[in-house]
């Protein structure tokens, strides 16, 4: 086997054992809250909560948001005049949630943004997808953060640098719930949650 094939089956096989990570941790999650809620004696409904940051930076504007959960858009918007870019905090969804597994998938559309020496930026566009799953328990508020961000560093090629980080935090209903953070980092085309990348200039990408 030459370097190049070993090379391939290495980053394979660190894709499936990433995966099987993440359904090992969903399923000690989704295990432990049953346990609890058995425990407790049960407590009716469930409800969840969206939240989408935005800590890109100023040389990537947003231009678009698509947020849909279990199949239903719950957040669509685009906009060309910056407005949807200087919203930092934006709430997609908050409610009640039938209790089980669900699934949030996100499209972010980004311009590049720069002056003076930094125009050439502008001729860029980057879309952002990504889907994460997660479960809710009957009795518990799940709160699910979706944060754009930048990897890497000055080095770093541009269409490498947008990603989105996940983060849960689980409370029990009702006033005086609390919960623990569970941060769950989904980054670049070979993780489980599917995050993926793209860069245009002008019609190609």
């Amino acid at each position: 086997m030459d370097g190049a094939t070993y090379s391939v089956r290495l980053r394979d096989l660190e894709a499936r054992v990433d995966e099987l990570k993440d359904q090992i941790r969903r399923s000690h999650t989704r295990l432990a809250l049953l346990s609890d809620t058995i425990l407790s004696g049960g407590a009716a409904g469930s409800r969840a909560e969206v939240t989408f940051k935005n800590e890109m930076s100023s040389a990537f504007r947003l231009t678009r948001a698509l947020f849909v959960v279990d199949g239903a858009v719950q957040y669509n918007r685009q906009d060309d005049t910056g407005a949807l870019a200087d919203q930092k905090e934006i709430p997609i969804f908050n409610g009640s949630m039938p209790p089980g597994d669900h699934t949030v998938q996100v499209i972010l559309n980004f311009q590049g943004n720069g002056y003076g020496v930094f125009t050439y930026l502008r001729g860029y566009k980057f879309e952002v997808k990504s889907a994460h799953s997660f479960t809710a328990v009957e009795g518990k508020t799940l709160s699910l953060i979706a944060t754009a961000l930048e990897k890497g560093g000055v080095t770093t090629p541009l269409e490498q640098r947008p990603t989105i980080e996940w983060g849960e935090k689980i409370a029990s209903l009702g006033p005086g719930g609390s919960g623990a953070s569970s941060p769950v980092r989904t980054e670049g085309g070979a993780s489980p949650s599917g995050a993926s990348g793209s860069i245009q200039i002008g019609g190609g990408k």
